[in-house]
């Protein structure tokens, strides 16, 4: 975790209004290519035509949504930014896991519907939220560390009910639903350890060179000020939705 010298911390608070005004714009250029946790086209339509079990594809889109999920692989590098021990990093993985993996397939089973665009702009402001965390602002400013342990579960369920909310949209054939959910959280899951092992492998070598502290500051910040664009880009779309 890093205290930045309160000189940072000011330039920080002096831009906060900047980064909503940017978030605004991106959001507005943005808004006419993509969709919230948007699921392309052809797996959209393999999904609705999908009857009965069929375990490999649904491992498979599974697997491609975590890989291809920003938002999700922006939240988890800022969870293991500091993280050196292996033990840690499964604990955390496993905490997000889990969380995912509940709500993703009560969401579903149970047709526990969240507007989308209001539950994806939760998940930008945890990216938002981890940052901050990674730069020590809720020690510096509130004296106290929140329970990161809690908060990568909780935001896990936040995370696993964006993409239980998208999924509802769909005509999804009840025969072999509940397998073929739990194989699609499965290759959610697999998806997710093939991301965070290309992140720590890169993140390894990174730490071991002079520029990881003078640069870390940095890059949280710039994780922190894309989780701003996330929430300014679904807050744009449910307003103007």
């Amino acid at each position: 975790m890093i205290i930045p010298r309160r000189g940072a911390w000011r330039q920080l608070a002096l831009r906060l209004s900047g980064l909503f005004l940017f978030s605004a714009g991106a959001c507005l250029f943005l808004l006419s290519e993509a969709i919230a946790h948007g699921v392309p086209p052809g797996d959209k339509g393999f999904i609705q035509e999908t009857a009965g079990v069929i375990l490999i594809p649904f491992i498979y889109l599974g697997a491609k949504h975590m890989v291809t999920g920003y938002d999700h692989l922006l939240f988890l590098l800022g969870v293991i930014f500091f993280l050196h021990r292996m033990k840690d990093v499964g604990l955390y993985v496993s905490l997000f896991a889990i969380g995912h993996t509940v709500t993703l397939l009560s969401g579903v089973f149970f047709g526990i519907g969240i507007n989308a665009y209001l539950i994806d702009t939760i998940i930008g402001l945890s990216v938002v939220y981890k940052a901050l965390d990674n730069m020590g602002a809720y020690r510096r400013w509130f004296g106290f560390q929140p329970d990161t342990k809690s908060a990568t579960l909780i935001f896990g369920l936040f995370h696993g009910f964006g993409l239980a909310t998208k999924l509802q949209e769909f005509k999804l054939s009840p025969d072999g639903l509940f397998v073929n959910l739990v194989a699609f959280n499965v290759g959610v899951d697999l998806g997710q350890l093939l991301a965070l092992g290309a992140i720590l492998i890169a993140m390894g070598f990174w730490r071991g060179t002079p520029s990881f502290w003078r640069h870390a500051y940095g890059v949280n910040a710039a994780i922190m000020a894309a989780g701003f664009v996330l929430m300014g880009y679904q807050l744009t779309g449910f307003f103007i939705s």
